[in-house]
């Protein structure tokens, strides 16, 4: 019979087809191991992997005895709410007792997860009802198992409730309430729990208590849950150390998550994704190239996430080559495109100037959201197509697609980059009227007053500034010196500079500009005073720079920088070219 029970047991491992289970199902009849638990258990198990024999599977569990035990239906139970249809479990758990099986402390926790998965709260509810009848309310599984589905179903009424009436609670208690807490938003919740917690954190605690504060963007939190980690003995490994990275990411600290980054011994997509995206939010996108560089060199292969930032990178710097290049290797490799690649392409031929490749792939995404509008919209604006980006504008509309704030920037930026005066003012007072009725930002007034500064209506956009309800900033200001300076309108040049005292800022560019207004036209004295003015105030003027992408590699020039390793052959080149154009007549004589 030993050998017979080995046998059946093997046969159960490798079987794959519903005609070999019933052959084996035969043998068990006739052997009587058909109420053996441990097999039962397999043979559920094989079930649980087969979710298309449903039916059989509770022919078979009915012609057992219930009195064998659990563990056999609490496997093929256990396996449905580890498959891709989660509900099955329910409907099974539900066939079973119908039919005279009763739950045990075992059952509730796989009935409650298979409900999680498929975020059945009324069935949910029914599994609790059942548990508090059959005395398990007060089973710690339970318990937490309960406390998980209310959370990830967003039920925290009854989450609070199973945590209060909790008279023992263990770390998997806390750390099921604090993560579902995050899961649904409510992060200064989940942080403020954490506070209270009377057991040592583990690391998913800390996971999701970190997630709390960098959505939160709480850095002396943040940098306090750090100083805990590296007190308890696990210390900081990958998944600990990948929320760290992505806490001070999105707390805009840099400096500390690319240290932690250097520190990891191990490092895996996520971390590779955590710090290039970071330093594209951050505006350093050459730093982001350098490093996808590195990641490609290290062996990681880049998914759909890490791609999408790159191009982002490649969209700030304008850099072409190496945006065709991870759009290439996008084809290439075959990955599914989404609507988030689909955006980040568009918006990086828009923005290197590849107008007609960037209406060729956003006429190729079949279902557009807002975002993949804006990034064509402010491609069209930014290089002078004020009427194509109008007309798609209205396109948008036509579609039912809700414009945002973003939107509307673009367009302004349109009518302002095109000189389309008229309809500036109309889609500006279009943004803020019904059914739009979105409150300008300081944005938004920008691109109208640069608009009427460029078409030399000077007083209306002083009027326009003076009714604004927020307090204009030092960019303002110099669009309307820039405007002064083209008109020579020295007088409202020297208006804005009372306003300019006011401010506190350190931009050099509106002093410079105005110190040149006043050279223009000779008078030296106000050159002097915006001069010692700038000095008082500790103003200093910022070297310009410069970006060229050569060979997909983004290089930086300064004013006056000679640190390229390349330095003298670039200014051979630079001698050469000059002296050409010398010989050649085209040469300034100013």
């Amino acid at each position: 019979m030993h050998f017979l029970k080995l046998r059946l047991l093997n046969s159960i491992h490798i079987c794959k087809t519903i005609r070999s289970l019933k052959q084996i199902h035969a043998q068990l009849i006739a052997s009587s191991l058909l109420h053996d638990e441990f097999v039962l258990s397999k043979v559920s198990e094989f079930f649980g992997k087969h979710i298309g024999f449903v039916d059989y599977a509770f022919d078979f569990l009915n012609q057992t005895d219930l009195h064998v035990g659990t563990l056999p239906y609490n496997t093929l139970i256990a396996a449905y709410a580890s498959s891709g249809t989660p509900k099955a479990a329910f409907l099974v758990y539900g066939r079973i007792v119908g039919n005279g099986f009763v739950p045990d402390m075992f059952t509730f926790p796989v009935v409650l997860k298979a409900c999680t998965k498929f975020l059945g709260v009324q069935e949910g509810e029914q599994v609790h009802g059942v548990a508090v009848k059959m005395g398990f309310s007060c089973d710690l599984y339970v318990q937490n198992s309960l406390l998980h589905f209310y959370s990830v179903c967003g039920k925290w009424g009854g989450a609070g409730r199973v945590f209060d009436e909790m008279l023992v609670r263990d770390v998997v208690s806390w750390t099921g309430l604090i993560s579902g807490y995050v899961r649904t938003g409510l992060f200064d919740e989940a942080i403020n729990l954490f506070l209270k917690m009377d057991v040592v954190p583990n690391v998913a605690t800390f996971v999701s208590v970190l997630v709390a504060c960098g959505r939160m963007g709480y850095l002396s939190m943040g940098k306090g849950v750090h100083g805990l980690v590296y007190k308890r003995a696990f210390g900081i490994g990958l998944v600990v150390g990948n929320a760290l990275m992505d806490m001070y990411v999105k707390c805009e600290c840099l400096c500390e998550a690319r240290k932690l980054f250097d520190e990891l011994p191990d490092r895996d997509i996520v971390s590779w994704t955590s710090i290039i995206s970071g330093l594209v939010q951050c505006k350093q996108p050459k730093d982001a190239l350098e490093l996808f560089y590195d990641m490609q060199i290290s062996g990681v292969e880049p998914d759909r996430i890490i791609l999408t930032s790159v191009l982002s990178a490649c969209a700030s710097l304008g850099a072409l080559d190496y945006g065709r290049w991870v759009h290439e290797y996008i084809e290439r490799q075959g990955i599914e495109w989404d609507i988030h690649i689909g955006t980040a392409l568009v918006d990086m031929y828009a923005k290197c100037g590849c107008i007609e490749m960037a209406l060729h792939i956003f006429n190729g995404i079949p279902n557009r959201n807002i975002f993949t509008w804006n990034a064509l919209l402010g491609g069209l604006a930014m290089h002078g197509h004020g009427h194509e980006a109008l007309k798609h504008f209205e396109l948008m509309i036509g579609a039912g697609i809700r414009p945002n704030e973003v939107t509307f920037l673009a367009i302004l930026t349109a009518c302002c980059h095109s000189g389309l005066v008229a309809e500036g003012r109309s889609y500006f007072y279009q943004m803020i009227s019904q059914p739009f009725t979105f409150s300008p930002r300081l944005e938004h007034y920008g691109c109208m007053i640069d608009l009427l500064c460029r078409a030399g209506l000077l007083d209306e956009a002083y009027e326009f500034i003076r009714n604004m309800p927020l307090p204009p900033d030092v960019l303002i200001w110099g669009a309307l010196l820039s405007a002064c300076k083209a008109n020579g309108n020295v007088e409202l040049s020297q208006e804005i500079l009372s306003h300019l005292l006011e401010l506190k800022s350190q931009d050099s560019g509106v002093y410079v500009l105005l110190s040149n207004i006043y050279a223009t036209n000779e008078r030296w004295d106000d050159v002097t005073r915006v001069r010692r003015l700038m000095k008082d105030k500790g103003i200093r003027k910022f070297p310009g720079s410069s970006v060229i992408e050569v060979d997909g590699e983004a290089h930086e020039f300064l004013v006056g920088d000679t640190s390229h390793s390349r330095n003298e052959d670039i200014h051979i080149l630079l001698n050469i070219l000059a002296n050409q154009v010398y010989l050649e007549g085209h040469f300034s004589t100013c």
